[in-house]
Formats: structure tokens, sequence, C-alpha cells
């Protein structure tokens, strides 16, 4: 295999845990968006083989991919696996739906591939799909239970416009036309002791109002209490956003139900001075560190786990912000961010 120049994950990867966090790459516990909207994308397997050089030991698939499934066997990577919003009305029909999907897409690799989540949809809630969330993900727990599989948790993944007001985050609560759905999926994850998966964009709020929202304040930098909230003080908007989501979630009595950001980023093209290289850098740079750490200013104790958005650019996506998201140039494989 070729060797590649993989700036962006040497920067983020190797540089921050050897030098500022003193763990090793075994301990790197963040995740990357592994997106396949790109007709110049490279194998599976070379991709598979990027992860553990440099010890990225989570993945993000938005649907089951078997080529990918075949690469990651045996490779001690974690995998979180979505199912495509149009397959669920079937696999909500009946049981035995579901049990072909996993007899299809989990079974050939359960004993070689390690999957820590299943994703039932993703950003649906509103929406046409919404309803079939749960009978889904009930469906496959009951397979997952049958095959003594409990140690994989079955979720969903949702956006930040499930809630209704997010400012400041003790406002936090979910909208009209998502609170059902929520307490629905949140009654499902509190039985099982699933998190919640969300995802969580600072950029898109500075993106929507640049001038009352301070770019320091969502690319983690600034050094001042930006938002004050009682005796909660906040200088990231990433902490106020999953916070949001703690209180909306406690008002609803789902205190015990914890979160995974499934994905987070910044766009390094597309909308002028917003999306540059050094921005995009400074933010996942930022964000790595950030889930290094434990707790939120609500909750102090709590573990946020994390994904990067994404791996690669990825070309077949809507012109502008949606395919510069990438770490990755696919064509070159060279990190897009400056060292």
């Amino acid at each position: 295999m070729k060797t590649y120049i993989f700036h962006a994950l040497i920067v983020l990867a190797i540089t921050l845990l050897h030098h500022q966090i003193g763990a090793s790459a075994q301990n790197f516990d963040i995740g990357l968006n592994y997106g396949m909207l790109g007709d110049n994308l490279p194998k599976p397997t070379e991709v598979v083989k990027l992860y553990q050089k440099y010890g990225i030991g989570k993945m993000r698939i938005f649907a089951p991919d078997p080529a990918t499934l075949e690469a990651l066997r045996n490779s001690n990577i974690e995998l979180s696996m979505g199912i495509a919003n149009e397959l669920l009305p079937t696999l909500a029909a009946s049981e035995a739906n579901a049990e072909r999907w996993y007899n299809g897409f989990m079974a050939p690799y359960i004993n070689d591939v390690i999957f820590s989540y299943i994703t039932v949809g993703n950003e649906i809630v509103p929406g046409e799909f919404a309803q079939y969330i749960v009978p889904v993900m009930r469906n496959l727990q009951t397979i997952l239970d049958e095959n003594n599989l409990a140690g994989i948790r079955v979720s969903t993944v949702v956006a930040t416009s499930v809630l209704g007001t997010s400012y400041p985050p003790s406002q936090g609560n979910f909208t009209t036309d998502a609170r059902a759905t929520m307490i629905d999926i949140l009654k499902f994850l509190n039985d099982t002791s699933s998190p919640l998966l969300i995802n969580v964009y600072p950029y898109f709020a500075v993106a929507a109002d640049p001038i009352n929202v301070r770019l320091d304040y969502a690319l983690f930098t600034a050094t001042d209490v930006v938002v004050q909230d009682g005796n909660l003080n906040y200088n990231n908007m990433f902490d106020a956003i999953v916070d949001s989501f703690f209180w909306a979630m406690e008002k609803e009595n789902f205190s015990d139900v914890q979160l995974v950001v499934s994905e987070s980023g910044w766009p390094s093209y597309g909308n002028g001075n917003l999306t540059t290289k050094p921005l995009a850098y400074t933010y996942n740079y930022n964000f790595v560190r950030r889930v290094q750490k434990f707790g939120t200013p609500k909750r102090p104790n709590a573990y946020v786990e994390g994904f990067i958005f994404a791996l690669f650019l990825e070309d077949l996506k809507p012109a502008g912000v949606e395919r510069n998201f990438g770490l990755v140039d696919p064509i070159t494989m060279e990190g897009l961010y400056p060292l």
C-alpha cells in the first residue's frame, strides 16, 4: 500500500494525543464519519488501514456497505452503522423483515466486526419516517437480545432542529412537532441503557447569524464567559448545545439517557471567509481536545463521545459547504489543513 501523507489525522491524532494529552493512540477516543458520496474515493481496505495507522478507533457509516464490513474484519475498529431512512417502513412492518436485515448485514460479520451502535435513521425527527423509528428499534433490539448481543446499542440520530428552544441552555425543550416522537425514543433508550446520538454543528449557527453569533464562541477559542445561564457559564457553543439536549431530556423525565455526538465539523470551503482551512482546522482540533475531557457545565461528570464529520471531501454532494467538511482530499490523500 502506498505511504500516504495524511496531514490532517497526523495533526489531530498524533500531535494532539502524544504532545498535549499524553495518551496512546489506543486511547484516542474520537471517531470519524466515513461518508461514501464520492466517485473518487479509495477502496475500503485502504480506508481501514488509514484508521489503523493513525489510531482512529471508531468509524461511523450511514448504511451497511459489504466491502467496508469485509475490510473491518478483525480490525479492532468500533463501528457505528446506520440504516437508511427509506428502509424504515419495511423494517418496522415486522420482526421478520428486521431479522432479514440483521441476517444480511450483521450476522455474517458479528464475530469479526465490533458493532457499537446501530442507528435507525438519520435526522428524520420530525418527518414522514419518524413514526417508524421506535418500531424498528424494538424489532432490532429483540433480535440482538435473542442472539445474546446486548452490548450493541440501538439508537437513532437527531439534528438540533428537534429543539424548540436552545438558548439559554436551561430553556432547552423539544419542538411541538418533535416532542411526542422524542418521548417515545427516549423511553426506549432509557429502558435499554442506550444513548441518543445528536449532530452538533456550531458552524451553522454562525453562518445563519454571523453578526450576533461570535465566531470564537463557535470555535472553542473564546476566553471569556459568552453565555451565563444561572450559575452555569459557557465559553463555547458546543457545550451549550449539548446541555440544551440534557435540559430538554430532563424536562421529559429522562435525565439518565446519555448523549453521543455523532457528527460535528466545520467546512473548509463554500461560504467565503467563514469556511477557510484554518478555521476548519481550528474547530476540529479543538473539538478533539474537547471530546477528550469529561463533562459539560450542566453535567460535569458526563462522558460525551464524539465523531468528526467527515473523513473525505465528497464530490457527489451538493456544491458548496456540503461537500467540503472532509479532513482529506480523496485524490491526493493529503490533509487539507495547515501544519
